[in-house]
């Protein structure tokens, strides 16, 4: 029986290759474990586009996708300020800020941010709408191996779990480019038109594990 078991939370832990289309993963309460590692083979990303959506009705700080290395837990964060109601990018360790959003809650949300490792020029489209460009970490690359998190926030390379910073709500649709996606096909990507998938990251074929209370349901679709 206990053999059982244990196989059991094997499988349900392991890591697969999955089209996730028209699905979406839901963080049903706060914890400081519960999250979605996504798998990656790249060891070097100097280019970055990055979209997804998510669904919450958190008011606090918390992480919508985290990226660590060995060495920078904050190699490419996407941050909800809670306290100032700003949307914070981090890359190399370093961060921007952009205020303004209109962050509902308990509505989908569609946010891409790009950013350029030659020019550091960072930037973030939220559901259609363009940020203003600021630079940060020009000249740096994103190197070493890649740990994703969904989920949780890293503040060490795959740990450093905080509750009060980890994501309650629904997630979909993530995709990662290593190469910066033009407004069309930002705006595509938007409105959930046809687009081209990620090619670093692709949730048409996801290659993840999840960890803990993490599900996966069929995405909130509008009647029609």
């Amino acid at each position: 029986m206990i053999v059982l078991l244990v196989l059991a939370m094997l499988t349900a832990c392991a890591a697969v290759t999955e089209d996730l289309s028209d699905r979406m993963f839901t963080f049903p309460q706060q914890s400081n474990t519960a999250h979605v590692k996504l798998n990656l083979a790249r060891q070097e990303l100097s280019v970055v586009t990055l979209c997804h959506r998510s669904f919450t009705d958190l008011k606090r700080d918390h992480a919508l996708f985290s990226l660590a290395t060995s060495s920078n837990n904050n190699d490419f964060l996407i941050f909800w300020d809670g306290a100032n109601k700003k949307i914070a990018p981090h890359i190399r360790d370093k961060k921007v800020e952009y205020a303004g959003f209109d962050y509902k809650p308990n509505m989908w949300h569609s946010i891409c941010t790009t950013w350029d490792s030659k020019s550091g020029l960072v930037q973030v489209w939220f559901d259609g709408i363009p940020s203003i460009k600021k630079s940060i970490s020009s000249g740096s690359s994103i190197k070493g191996t890649m740990m994703i998190t969904l989920g949780q926030e890293q503040d060490s390379h795959g740990g450093g779990f905080d509750v009060k910073q980890s994501f309650v709500g629904m997630m979909s649709d993530v995709h990662m480019w290593d190469y910066i996606l033009s407004s069309c096909q930002i705006q595509k990507y938007m409105d959930d038109r046809h687009f081209t998938p990620g090619n670093v990251i692709n949730w048409n074929a996801l290659d993840y594990q999840i960890v803990n209370n993490v599900l996966i349901e069929q995405k909130l679709n509008s009647c029609h």
